[in-house]
């Protein structure tokens, strides 16, 4: 229960961070538009206009979409680093106790920066190539594709790496799929549904996985420690 609200806290949070407020006036000039951005998922309300402020004039925030331009594949490789270390961190301090566990703390950070950013890369510029639209029925399709065949092959892939890291026999591995895998998807049945809805009607292409990563820092805790949950 306590986690449930840290996911609803964690939502709300993230939302209200991508949220469009007035900019100041000083001189503020139209950015043209990239040829990148012609589909409608890339064009969502929450950004096509640079004449707005995002989030409060977020500190960096330039910055960061600048690199999301020049170098996408490292720049969310790096952003899914610090959603999965803040996650595990938040997870052992606030919910595990004990002493602080290194290896596990660098293990989950590590599947961030080399799994979740990039497989999120590509996958989400997939799915926005193939379903374009921003309507109800192409958000619905997306929802569905994301949770009931991205899911299980992402938790799946989870499951094995920590195996892998921790040495454990494909034998391990595969009682350790068999018996959490379903856990793990029906707790991502839980959240992500919703989030994906407003991930996929509102959020640019480029800007899915820092708002999926606000969200998921939450639910990293809960995959931190059913991840190491012993088999």
């Amino acid at each position: 229960m306590k986690l449930f609200s840290v996911l609803v806290a964690s939502s709300f949070l993230t939302i209200s961070a991508f949220g469009v407020s007035p900019a100041q006036k000083a001189g503020i000039q139209k950015a043209p538009v990239s040829g990148l951005r012609k589909d409608a998922a890339a064009t969502s309300p929450l950004f096509r206009d640079p004449s707005l402020t995002r989030g409060g004039a977020v500190p960096g925030w330039a910055a960061y979409n600048e690199a999301l331009d020049k170098n996408p594949l490292p720049t969310k490789a790096f952003t899914s680093l610090v959603g999965w270390a803040l996650g595990d961190f938040l997870a052992q301090v606030f919910i595990s106790g004990g002493p602080f566990d290194w290896k596990r703390f660098i293990t989950l950070s590590a599947f961030g920066f080399l799994y979740h950013g990039p497989s999120g890369h590509y996958f989400y510029n997939f799915l926005d190539r193939k379903i374009e639209g921003t309507q109800a029925k192409h958000v619905a399709i997306k929802v569905a594709i994301d949770q009931l065949i991205w899911c299980p092959i992402f938790m799946t892939v989870f499951f094995t790496y920590l195996g892998l890291v921790n040495g454990d026999g494909l034998s391990a591995i595969g009682n350790k799929i068999k018996n959490d895998l379903f856990s793990a998807c029906q707790g991502s049945w839980k959240v992500w549904p919703l989030v994906h809805t407003i991930n996929f009607r509102f959020i640019s292409t480029k800007h899915r996985l820092i708002f999926i990563n606000g969200v998921q820092v939450a639910f990293n805790m809960f995959l931190s420690l059913i991840g190491t949950k012993k088999a």
